[in-house]
């Protein structure tokens, strides 16, 4: 009991430091599909989000549902289709991502936080005018079997702007936002928008100290079938090599893309990790080790190294 009770000081010890810096700065927290489809999962992950606003550190988190939105279209009788790691949304899919990931999976994370004692607001990017977004053109699209063709994704938007301001304005009054992947437009359209892409755009709009993704899978890695192979720090640079083997493919090819816009466009540092494991988020926020990826742009990766870019 000595033994375990000194570890136990010796940790919070160690992150205080972090808990000094983080205070009353923004985090943007995405939770993957994978995490929302466990109880179990979803109830950690709430845990750790309720520790982390109790620190008086700022969250926004901003969910998908690409899983659960699959299996309702299989059971409505309609084959849900991927391609380049973003779903093709159809009107009976722009339907099921609606019900799914506003109604039902909004629900139910806005509530396992309260089950931990947080105040949390459910809200989509349709939400006061959070996400605009147009639908996306037809365009060229590399698959993940290397075959390049042209891709009509439907109902799909690509951002043209954020208003944070109804975020701020729960954030001052120490709610946090749940913010659900779904976008508006200029006619009073709904798109679906890859919530990767939101986590980005909030995260680059608030100016967010991190963004964080928490997903399936423990990282980038070189080898998608070794997780001996599990990139702990990257930059741009460093990935881009992987990015042109294609070795990320599928939903970490989205992932990666929007750490590096984030990475080069205001947010600090950006983190993928593997959200199922008990205790990821604290131990990559708390601790120098982490669990995942960190990627950070330049300027950053000179700063957390100690190099001098003029040498």
């Amino acid at each position: 009991m000595t033994i375990d009770t000194t570890r136990g000081i010796a940790g919070l010890k160690g992150a205080l430091r972090y808990v000094r810096a983080y205070r009353d700065h923004v985090f943007v927290v995405k939770l993957g599909g994978d995490v929302l489809s466990d109880p179990h999962v979803l109830d950690q992950a709430a845990a750790q989000l309720a520790l982390l606003a109790s620190l008086s550190i700022r969250l926004v988190v901003v969910h998908g549902g690409g899983p659960q939105a699959s299996a309702l279209s299989r059971r409505l009788g309609e084959e849900p289709e991927m391609i380049g790691g973003r779903r093709v949304t159809t009107d009976a899919a722009l339907s099921v991502v609606k019900m799914v990931y506003r109604g039902l999976l909004n629900t139910d994370l806005v509530s396992a936080l309260r089950r931990h004692g947080v105040q949390a607001v459910g809200l989509s990017g349709v939400d006061g005018d959070l996400v605009t977004a147009h639908r996306r053109p037809p365009v060229r699209v590399l698959d993940d079997d290397g075959t390049e063709r042209t891709v009509d994704y439907g109902h799909v938007g690509d951002v043209d702007r954020v208003d944070p301001r109804v975020l701020v304005a729960l954030l001052d009054a120490r709610f946090v936002p749940i913010v659900s992947s779904l976008a508006g437009g200029s006619e009073g359209e709904v798109f679906n928008v890859n919530a990767d892409t939101v986590a980005e755009n909030l995260a680059r709009g608030l100016r967010a100290q991190k963004l964080i993704f928490m997903t399936g899978a423990p990282g980038v890695l070189r080898d998608r079938e070794d997780p001996s192979t599990l990139v702990t720090f990257a930059d741009p640079d460093d990935l881009a090599g992987l990015m042109q083997s294609g070795a990320l493919a599928g939903g970490m090819k989205p992932k990666v893309e929007a750490c590096i816009r984030a990475a080069t466009g205001g947010v600090e540092r950006t983190h993928i990790i593997d959200g199922r494991a008990p205790d990821a988020l604290l131990l990559e926020v708390f601790t120098g080790a982490g669990t995942g990826t960190m990627i950070v742009g330049r300027k950053e990766k000179a700063t957390y190294l100690g190099v001098d870019l003029a040498d």
